[in-house]
C-alpha cells in the first residue's frame, strides 16, 4: 500500500536529501517552508565537529546514547532526552559503544541542507 505524499518514514525513507555530516555521522533530510527535520544516524565512538550556525535547532535522542555537547557543557542523553539550541551557540554530539539515532529539527530550514552534500555548510566549526 502506498502512502500519502505527506507522509514518511523514519527508517530509510528514499525522499529525504542525504548528507554526510562527518565520519560515522550520516543524516537523512526532509525540509519543509519553516522547518527542516534531519535523521541523524551516528555509528560508534564517533564524533562530530563543534559548530554552530544562525538557525535554532532542537534534538530528540530517538535510539541509543550519545553524549551532547552544548556551550562548553558535556551531558550524557538517554533515550527519550532533547534539547534546544538558540541560533549561534557552539555545539556537537558524540558517542561511546552505542550508536545514536537523532531527530534534528531546524527553524527556518538550513538552506545549504536543502541538498545532498558532506559536512556542515556554512555552519561556523571548529576542531573539539
Amino acid at each position: 500500500m502506498n502512502k500519502a505524499a505527506w507522509m514518511f518514514q523514519l527508517h530509510g525513507d528514499a525522499r529525504g536529501i542525504a548528507r554526510k555530516l562527518g565520519e560515522g555521522i550520516n543524516t537523512n533530510i526532509f525540509p519543509g517552508q519553516q522547518v527542516m527535520l534531519s535523521v541523524v544516524r551516528v555509528d560508534p565512538n564517533s564524533s562530530g565537529t563543534i559548530h554552530s550556525h544562525p538557525e535554532e535547532q532542537w534534538g530528540v535522542l530517538l535510539e541509543g546514547k550519545c553524549t551532547r555537547i552544548q556551550d562548553g557543557e558535556e551531558i550524557e542523553a538517554a533515550v527519550g532526552d532533547f534539547w534546544y539550541t538558540p541560533g549561534g551557540v557552539p555545539h556537537s554530539v558524540r558517542t561511546g559503544d552505542a550508536s545514536a539515532v537523532i531527530l534534528d529539527i531546524f527553524s527556518p530550514p538550513r538552506d545549504e541542507y536543502k541538498r545532498a552534500g558532506t559536512g556542515f555548510g556554512s555552519a561556523t566549526t571548529k576542531q573539539s
